[in-house]
Order: structure tokens, then sequence, then C-alpha cells
């Protein structure tokens, strides 16, 4: 049976050992947890104070270079426009890393995706550490877990030889899946709650999502503003990478380059554009580095409510020639 997400019906997967069973609840798209093919061990896991606040964030100066070499007194936080007692301030090059790779697969990418599966073959090879996770989920009309959270570069290599053009349009219906009386092009939003909300929410550490995609969502049940809430709740960086093919649109342009950067600035990641400037492999080279470069503080709320509002973030370099690059918010925790 397909393996592929239908938002009308669950659907049971026969491969427990790579994409386990996926699901839908409340006409939300979902997919089970697995245990991971590499467990993390017990005395790597980072246990979190829930009353203090905790973000990651990266300095660069004017010329893109990113700074390591900032301490607590270089920086100020404000919660909601109030300044706030820093408690903890790290450079983070050690955190465990857990990175999902969402990939668009849709028709209008279906040229693209082997050049798409090079580049993060290479990527996985090198940015991911003893300590580290990767999970690979492509999307088209439906969302699909290609590879559960793994440390295993074979195992993403496998998963990523699975990539296939998926699209409801033109009648292409894959085995095992109703057909839909309104069918979805690009499910974007969704794979984005799916990667965000089944698969980071619980995991510790620095925690991302790369976003491979021409920005044009066409059928998602969630919308963009929810999938950014989804990826703050988890604690999670989006980095948008705008990969557009030309044949298919004409050189005007598919139009979603926009969605996808501002899902990245609003969780604190970044939103990049393939082009002739910057190769899809050097913008995976971008990010590692960013990823490695990374600084965490945490801090004490002066807000003592639990009322599961957003609270709006900002830090502050004393330095105004450098520029900060952090999640604009978070959502307090409810009682």
């Amino acid at each position: 049976m397909s393996n592929r997400l239908s938002h009308t019906r669950i659907i049971h997967s026969t491969d427990w050992s790579r994409r386990g069973i996926l699901l839908t609840a409340l006409g939300i798209p979902a997919f089970s947890q697995q245990k991971n093919e590499q467990e993390i061990p017990e005395d790597s896991i980072i246990r979190v104070d829930v009353e203090r606040v905790s973000v990651l964030f990266s300095v660069r100066d004017k010329r893109g270079t990113f700074i390591n070499n900032l301490t607590k007194d270089d920086i100020e936080v404000y919660e909601d426009g109030k300044l706030q007692e820093t408690i903890s301030f790290d450079r983070e090059t050690d955190l465990p890393l857990t990175v999902g790779l969402l990939i668009d697969v849709s028709v209008s990418q279906g040229a693209l995706i082997e050049t798409e599966r090079a580049a993060a073959s290479q990527f996985f090879g090198q940015v991911l550490q003893k300590k580290d996770m990767a999970f690979i989920i492509s999307f088209g009309s439906e969302a699909e877990l290609l590879q559960d959270s793994t440390n295993s570069v074979k195992a993403l290599e496998r998963g990523l030889s699975d990539l296939r053009m998926n699209s409801a349009s033109g009648g292409y219906i894959t085995p095992g899946t109703i057909p839909q009386s309104n069918p979805r092009g690009t499910i974007m939003y969704d794979a984005v709650y799916l990667g965000a909300t089944e698969k980071l929410q619980h995991e510790v550490g620095r925690k991302a999502l790369i976003l491979i995609s021409d920005g044009m969502d066409q059928g998602s049940r969630i919308k963009q503003n929810d999938a950014i809430r989804s990826a703050l709740k988890a604690d999670s960086l989006i980095y948008g990478v705008y990969y557009m093919d030309p044949r298919f649109y004409g050189y005007g342009g598919g139009g979603g380059y926009g969605a996808m950067k501002k899902m990245s600035e609003e969780t604190g990641g970044r939103a990049f554009e393939v082009g002739r400037k910057q190769s899809l492999q050097s913008i995976f080279q971008e990010i590692q580095d960013e990823m490695r470069s990374q600084y965490s503080l945490s801090y004490s709320s002066s807000n003592p409510a639990r009322d599961g509002g957003y609270r709006k973030l900002e830090i502050r370099s004393k330095n105004k020639a450098l520029k900060i690059q952090a999640r604009k918010g978070y959502f307090a925790p409810s009682r």
C-alpha cells in the first residue's frame, strides 16, 4: 500500500523500518513517532528549565561574516519591548542538531529533483555529527516521510533515492490513495506543520527545517500563520530555499519567494534563492556554517502569566554595526 498521505483517511504503511504509519487527525495529516535508528544517549540530552526562555541566534557584521567572539555583556534581550535579565549566554556548537529536509516534488519541481538529491546527500554527509539526527519529507499533492529521524547518512541517501514527482493534477493517482474531488497541488504549509509538530516538537537541542520549494502552496489544510506557529512552538528555525524552474513558470518566476521569506524570518532562519549567484550546494554550505556559528541565551521572563499568548522577542547588539538573526517571538506556556 502506498505510504503517501491522504487527508481523507488513515493510510497504513507496511515499511515499518523506514516510514512508519501515516495518519490523519482532525483533518490534519500527522506522522507517527517511531523509534530512531540511533537513539540520542541519555547523557547528551539537554534539560531545560521550563521557567526560562531559551533563544538561538547568529550574529554577522556588515560583510555578512559570522561573529563568534561576543560575550553576555555585548547583547540585550527584550520581550514585548521590556529589557530582560540574561541568565545564561553560550556559543552552541556542540548541542545535538535535528534537521528536517522538506522537499517539494510537485509537478513544477520535477526537473529539479536530481539536483536536490545530489546536493542534499552531500549536505548530510558534511553536517551530521555523532549526536545529530535528520529526517526527510517530500510533499506535492500529499506528504510522505521518506526517512525517519536517523544519524545514518546511508539511510538518508536511501530516502533521497525515493524522491519522485507527486502531483494530483492531470488525474495522477498513487496506489492506495483515494481520488480527491478537489485535488491539491502542493501542500507546503501542511508539510511544515508535520515536520515541526510530529517530528521536532519533542526533540532536544537545536532544530531546523530546510524547506526547498518554489513557495507556491495549493490546497494545504494548514494556513501559513499556523505553519509558522507550529515551528515556533517546536523551537525550530525554518530555512527557506526558493528553487524555481524557469522552464515551468517562464522567467517571470513563480512568485512564492515572499511566503518562504516570511516563514524563515519569523522563526529566526533565513531565506535563500537558487540562481546564478548561488547554487543549491553553496546554500547548503551557508546553512551548515550558520548552524555551527550560533549563540544561545536564556532568561526568566518578567511576565509571569502562563496564558499561552504570543510574546515578541528582540535581541540587540550594543554594537550597532552588527546584525542579529533570531526568531521574532515565542508562545508562553499555558496553565
